[in-house]
């Protein structure tokens, strides 16, 4: 057993502690008061995988309902994600539909837990009483297929961004990590799936794309764009996944939004350049298969090719300050009323600060803003006042 403290010494250790603890009980009531809207959320996929009931805590999610209480997670967008394969092969549609599916399914067995959101006019009505908010967003634009009218069928079905392009081109859009671009900006089709976005009012979402598909889709929009997830390129040169000042200021000029996210690769230099050479080596990988079937000869594994991949590239660590030191840049480069949060909770396999595994730890990263300086009325700006005046701006500008 420890020996007690003398009384004097446990006095001087009770009042070193007080500040800290006063100071995490302020980040924790701010947290909860503010709205805080993260703008993407992976747990659909997951659904998709292995079902959870999110409604009550499920231990190996990041997102569910105890624990977006816990942190004052208010409005959380669901990503609702299909890969270039699905793309390809002709699924994305039916796969995207399903995670809808999912996503309405939630909400419909906690009736007094989850509402999904379609308008930020519906805020305050819907989260009365405790309630998370829903809303959905597309992460690839390939459930569209080639047709415009399914614009239009998943705006109905409750999609409210569209980020355009994921990891491989697609009929839209070129992506960031393509070594080769296919369109060098928009597809004559991706043209008129932003102009039909800003006329039904779904946000245009320029992460993942490449620079110069991004600079057209800003510049043809006629209503703010935003970042969902995109960490800013400053840290990690050459990493264009990451958004570039450039283009972080011309989100800022059109009054859109650059979200911060939270996984390591976005945020540690070293990782985001074990990332972008991983997509290299893909890209070489395929190429040499391609070569090989063509001579008619066996393809290389590609579970093998992963399983060495992993083993020389072992998963690295990142920080809360780092994802303060994000944000910073942001509101110095584009001003405070640019910069927000969009997560990437359950879609980065773990790969998180420690201070930021979970939707119950944005209080601690109130905390460290708190620390940082940032005035309360800021801090709920980043947290979540930003995208909502965006949001509010481009559904205004609907039908114009």
């Amino acid at each position: 057993m420890r020996p007690a403290l003398p009384a004097a010494s446990l006095l001087a250790a009770l009042v070193l502690a007080a500040p800290a603890a006063y100071a995490q009980d302020a980040a924790t009531r701010l947290a909860r008061d503010a709205v805080i809207v993260d703008t993407h959320i992976d747990a659909p996929g997951i659904l998709m995988d292995t079902w959870a009931d999110l409604g009550v805590e499920a231990k190996d999610r990041e997102f569910d309902y105890p624990k977006a209480r816990a942190g004052g997670l208010d409005i959380a967008f669901m990503s609702i994600y299909t890969s270039p394969k699905q793309d390809a092969d002709g699924s994305a549609w039916q796969v995207a539909n399903a995670m809808i599916d999912g996503v309405e399914a939630l909400a419909q067995r906690h009736p007094g837990k989850f509402a999904v959101l379609t308008s930020p006019r519906d805020v305050e009505r819907l989260r009365a009483g405790g309630r998370v908010l829903l809303p959905l967003g597309m992460e690839n634009g390939a459930p569209l297929g080639d047709k415009l009218d399914n614009v239009r069928f998943f705006f109905e079905r409750g999609v409210r961004y569209i980020t355009l392009a994921h990891s491989a081109n697609n009929r839209i859009a070129d992506s960031s990590y393509a070594l080769e671009k296919t369109w060098n900006g928009l597809s004559p089709f991706g043209r008129e799936v932003v102009r039909e976005m800003n006329r039904l009012g779904i946000m245009v979402d320029v992460s993942h794309l490449g620079d110069a598909s991004a600079k057209e889709a800003i510049a043809l929009s006629t209503v703010p764009v935003i970042a969902s997830h995109s960490a800013f390129r400053h840290f990690t040169p050459g990493f264009e996944r990451n958004i570039s000042d450039e283009i972080a200021r011309l989100v800022a000029a059109k009054g859109g939004v650059i979200q911060v996210p939270f996984g390591t690769a976005f945020i540690n230099p070293a990782s985001a350049a074990n990332t972008q050479a991983h997509f290299r080596a893909i890209n070489d990988f395929n190429k040499r298969n391609a070569e090989l079937k063509a001579q008619g000869q066996p393809e290389l594994d590609r579970k093998a090719f992963d399983k060495a991949w992993d083993e020389a590239h072992p998963p690295l660590q990142s920080t809360l300050a780092q994802v303060l030191d994000q944000l910073d840049y942001g509101v110095k480069l584009v001003g405070i009323d640019h910069v927000g949060i969009g997560s990437d909770f359950d879609g980065v396999d773990g790969e998180l600060p420690p201070e930021l595994k979970t939707v119950g730890d944005f209080p601690h990263l109130v905390a460290g803003l708190q620390a940082r300086g940032y005035r309360d009325a800021d801090i709920r700006k980043l947290l979540g006042g930003n995208l909502l005046r965006a949001w509010t701006a481009i559904e205004a500008g609907a039908g114009k």
